[in-house]
């Protein structure tokens, strides 16, 4: 049996104020194929779009306990990831990415953000064009957030 080829997972979150609207762009390579994704909500934080990107780029792959290469400008989700930082906020994405992740064998990378990287570039790309389309959804995680912080 030949092993599978490793997967490239390359992520990026937007928001326009901060909270505002935002997006979460992901590209996905693999063995000569390509797949982008993007998605966004009408009020949400750029750190939860960060985070939500590396999650929906995990949730897409479907081979289980396959090597990924990961891919994000930040610094938030990387060095809470490879360096323990505390998860002290985005408890619901930190626990979605929790359940996800554990199925593969993870390798993460940060690089400089809005430097030039082709892949880094589309992900922002998709990220801010998710966000600005009408209609979004709220991320009722964030509502939440929101909501508990009044009590």
């Amino acid at each position: 049996m030949s092993e599978r080829p490793v997967i490239e997972l390359y992520t990026d979150g937007a928001a326009s104020g901060n909270p505002g609207p935002g997006g979460w762009g992901v590209v996905l390579k693999c063995a000569g194929l390509r797949k982008e994704m993007s998605g966004g909500f009408s009020l949400t934080t750029n750190n939860r779009m960060e985070l939500l990107a590396v999650i929906k780029g995990l949730e897409a792959i479907r081979w289980a306990g396959a090597t990924v290469e990961v891919w994000s400008d930040s610094q938030y989700v990387v060095n809470t990831i490879t360096q323990g930082w505390k998860r002290k906020k985005n408890h619901d994405l930190w626990a979605r990415f929790d359940a996800v992740s554990n199925g593969f064998k993870l390798n993460y990378h940060w690089l400089k953000g809005h430097a030039g990287h082709p892949e880094n570039e589309r992900c922002d790309a998709l990220a801010v064009e998710a966000y600005l389309k009408p209609d979004l959804p709220p991320d009722t995680g964030y509502e939440q957030v929101k909501e508990d912080k009044l009590f």
